[in-house]
């Protein structure tokens, strides 16, 4: 099933009832709003910049979504971007941006919801007080996030499956922190293969939307692993894991905290997995005294991405189209890095709260009398005595 976005410019999420089963019918029976956009991971060269798009949504037609990451060539999110960073092409035409047709938010000022799964190596060699640094930074982690946000937490231990799930995806902060509290490093082996697997599943099941009425939109799914790397006995390779990060149809991107009592012989295994995912690979030292400054900074990041919004003048079609959202950093530069994706022109659904959606964003980015977004390169002056 597809999932739905009803978040417009200002950031307000629409409830939708009856309306929203409705809609989740339609797109049930085929109809296609979202597209995933997870063909190659953006790269930023040393003092430079880069983006992903990650999902292009178009629901609410003819308006389009887009949702990106932005990233300096430490992986740290591009700060306060507006319409002036902003190239937007559709078709291969040029949006004109004195013509307000385009506006960009920042996901920590909207009510999209983010998913993140927690994978805590409960191994006996991690035990004691890196393994106490661990659990309190877990629980750090899920106090930085936002009311609509969901964590879940996978144990890695003794079990048939290699891990436990101790939570699934959940908002209230205090029942998660209780959970990890009580969690224990007292297993034999460690899966950590088998267990990031099983995260992968359980993002892709988030990609496919939410639950009915709930009112939040899921827009992207992280992992965070706690563990120095060592796999034991998993049912899958290294190379099988980084062949399915390689073809998921949506990134999910792998935070690595690497921490050991004994030798960082593992910790290659990591940030392999890291560096695959369009994640990033920490390397916290034997104490783990910086897990806390790290999870913050992994939220600061979740928290930073973009959702451009446009009005798009491509008929009715039913057939994709080509778009690329370009970013320029600082305003100004006059160097833009691009990054593509496609989306369709089609007819959204006759749902009152459908139209009620549009109608408001229409208010806010009014069509155009000419019907013409696209900026008009000046005539060339005419020679004198010509």
């Amino acid at each position: 099933m597809k999932s739905v976005s009803l978040a417009f410019l200002p950031g307000r999420t629409s409830h939708l009832g009856l309306a929203f089963v409705l809609l989740f019918m339609w797109m049930f029976l085929g109809a296609g709003f979202v597209h995933a956009q997870g063909l190659g991971y953006g790269f930023a060269a040393p003092g430079g910049y880069g983006l992903k798009i990650y999902r292009t949504d178009y629901t609410l037609y003819p308006f389009v979504q887009v949702y990106l990451r932005t990233f300096d060539s430490q992986m740290q999110p591009l700060v306060n971007l507006n319409e002036r960073n902003i190239g937007l092409m559709v078709k291969g035409r040029t949006y004109d941006p004195m013509k307000r047709q385009y506006g960009i938010q920042s996901i920590r000022q909207r009510e999209e919801a983010t998913r993140s799964i927690l994978i805590i190596d409960a191994s006996g060699s991690m035990a004691d007080d890196p393994f106490e640094e661990t659990l309190r930074a877990a629980i750090r982690f899920i106090e930085s996030k936002r009311p609509q946000d969901e964590v879940a937490v996978l144990a890695v231990r003794d079990t048939k499956e290699g891990y436990e799930v101790i939570s699934q995806f959940e908002r209230d902060e205090r029942a998660l922190a209780r959970r990890i509290a009580d969690i224990r490093a007292d297993g034999m082996q460690t899966r950590i293969y088998d267990s990031v697997g099983a995260a992968l599943q359980m993002c892709g099941m988030a990609s496919q939307g939410t639950e009915v009425g709930s009112g939040s939109y899921v827009v992207s799914c992280s992992i965070l692993v706690f563990s120095d790397g060592k796999d034991e006995g998993s049912s899958i390779t290294r190379d099988e894991l980084m062949t399915r990060i390689s073809s998921l149809p949506i990134p999910v991107p792998i935070y690595s905290l690497a921490y050991s009592q004994v030798e960082p012989t593992y910790f290659k295994n990591l940030e392999a997995l890291s560096k695959n995912s369009f994640g990033i690979y920490y390397l916290v030292d034997e104490t783990g005294n910086r897990m806390q400054r790290v999870v913050e900074e992994i939220q600061n990041i979740l928290q930073s991405d973009y959702v451009l919004t446009f009005r798009s003048y491509v008929p009715v079609d039913g057939e994709a189209h080509n778009l690329k959202v370009g970013v320029e950093y600082p305003s100004g530069s006059g160097k833009y890095v691009y990054d593509d994706t496609t989306f369709e022109a089609i007819q959204p659904p006759p749902i009152p709260a459908i139209d009620a959606a549009i109608s408001s964003l229409s208010q806010k980015i009014p069509a155009l009398p000419d019907g013409n977004p696209y900026w008009e390169r000046p005539s060339a002056p005419v020679a004198s005595g010509e």
